[in-house]
């Protein structure tokens, strides 16, 4: 078995960072040869532009999607995306790590995102969902937030953790991964925005990691997130 931990921060020393070590760590021990990819470390270029192809299909339009299409089927993808897709397509388990701002992912992992699933190669216009590039494999999102436990539920200041990780989940789910529900690690504040005494923070921090482990322990027998799928639209998209 194979695992993938795509790490977005920016801060070696941050819980995101040692929240992949631990997963590193617990998979292992789970039987698993892990890799992890840090974006940030790696210094991976979120902004698609036409600078990433250097034999264009079309050099007086940039055309994101039409020149993704032709560098894919011409094999002249950049090489940092092909590098990012075959570890992607050697993994039976990716795991994604970040931080919640502004209510969704950083912008690399957006932006890592835009480049990497591919228009034409990775996903088209019949291979998605359940008829995704991905079927078969499985992704989990776990991230920190700044907000408490108590306001990430119906009603609350914080939206709920379906509504949070809504837009990269479903993301996933197109490109054929079975989601499993997501680990969320709360109350986790910047530099110089800490609410409590030292030890109360050293106890949650202690908490979310164990938490993180205990999930990864069940991966494989953890009920995945019931999205639509084909058989669930008709002919225009809508739930029959």
């Amino acid at each position: 078995m194979k695992a993938l931990i795509v790490l977005c921060h920016p801060e070696p020393l941050s819980l995101n960072a040692a929240l992949a070590e631990v997963a590193r760590a617990t998979l292992e021990e789970e039987g698993y040869s892990v890799t992890i990819t840090d974006l940030y470390q790696e210094n991976f270029d979120p902004v698609e532009s036409g600078k990433h192809f250097l034999n264009r299909q079309n050099s007086n339009e940039f055309s994101v999607l039409g020149e993704q299409r032709y560098a894919y089927k011409s094999n002249q993808l950049p090489a940092d995306v092909e590098r990012q897709i075959a570890l992607l397509e050697d993994a039976d388990l990716v795991l994604f790590q970040f931080p919640i701002w502004w209510h969704g992912v950083p912008a690399m992992l957006k932006g890592w995102i835009d480049r990497v699933f591919v228009s034409g190669g990775l996903y088209t216009s019949t291979k998605r969902y359940d008829r995704g590039h991905f079927r078969g494999k499985i992704a989990l999102c776990s991230a920190t937030i700044g907000a408490p436990a108590k306001v990430m539920q119906p009603g609350g200041r914080g939206g709920t953790i379906e509504q949070i990780f809504w837009p990269i989940q479903y993301s996933l789910h197109y490109m054929g991964f079975s989601v499993l529900p997501p680990h969320l690690a709360t109350s986790v504040q910047g530099h110089g925005y800490g609410t409590d005494d030292e030890i109360t923070n050293t106890r949650r921090l202690q908490a979310h990691k164990q938490s993180l482990i205990d999930r990864l322990r069940t991966v494989n027998s953890t009920q995945k997130v019931n999205y639509p799928t084909w058989k669930d639209w008709n002919e225009i998209g809508v739930a029959q």
